[in-house]
């Protein structure tokens, strides 16, 4: 039987409910978002997790948190590194999507926030997250996987755009057409074949 590699990002955020840039800002789950986790901790209660990986940002560690209540997980390792933070989204952190859409234009903000390897002011593109993602994925994670352990990385939308953009081999054209939802857990039989 193979181990799994669990990915999940994390509940909505407060800032998600808002229409606001997070990035790096450290909020917290909205209560649709501690829903969002305790939907997704039943959902994972019929998976054995050896590891946990979470960013160092409070709504992914907060989304575990509630996981490991529901689902008994007192006893499992975890692990904080911010190579698994969010995207910055630089200049655009804190503020309104649909004022910076009014501002610079909605095309300008599409291509910050869904084009590859352009970044928005004082930011990261998604190119720049993957480049931060994949060596701590290589370094750390990998090989607690390929020791048969059960891996959930709990983060967020745009690092685990760029592990899913590595795992499933996407093209960069192909990665910026994909949505990661929040609370619902992506698992992967390891290896990936």
């Amino acid at each position: 039987m193979r181990n799994k590699l669990i990915l999940l990002r994390h509940g909505q955020s407060v800032y998600n409910l808002e229409n606001r840039f997070t990035g790096w800002r450290d909020v917290d789950l909205s209560e649709k978002g501690i829903q969002e986790a305790k939907a997704a901790a039943e959902k994972l209660k019929s998976q054995k997790i050896d590891q946990v990986y979470t960013s160092i940002l409070i709504r992914a560690k907060h989304t575990y948190q509630i996981i490991e209540d529901i689902d008994g997980l007192q006893n499992v390792p975890l692990k904080e590194d911010k190579a698994l933070n969010e995207r910055k989204y630089g200049d655009l952190e804190g503020l309104n999507k649909a004022d910076i859409a009014e501002k610079f234009g909605e095309e300008q903000v599409h291509i910050w926030r869904r084009s590859f390897d352009i970044p928005p002011p004082n930011g990261e593109s998604l190119k720049d997250t993957y480049y931060r993602v994949i060596p701590y994925f290589k370094s750390d994670i990998k090989k607690d996987l390929d020791k048969g352990l059960n891996i959930l990385v709990v983060a967020h939308g745009n690092s685990l755009r760029a592990l899913v953009m590595y795992l499933d081999n996407l093209s960069k054209e192909e990665i910026v057409e994909k949505e990661i939802a929040t609370g619902v857990p992506i698992i992967y039989d390891w290896p990936v074949k």
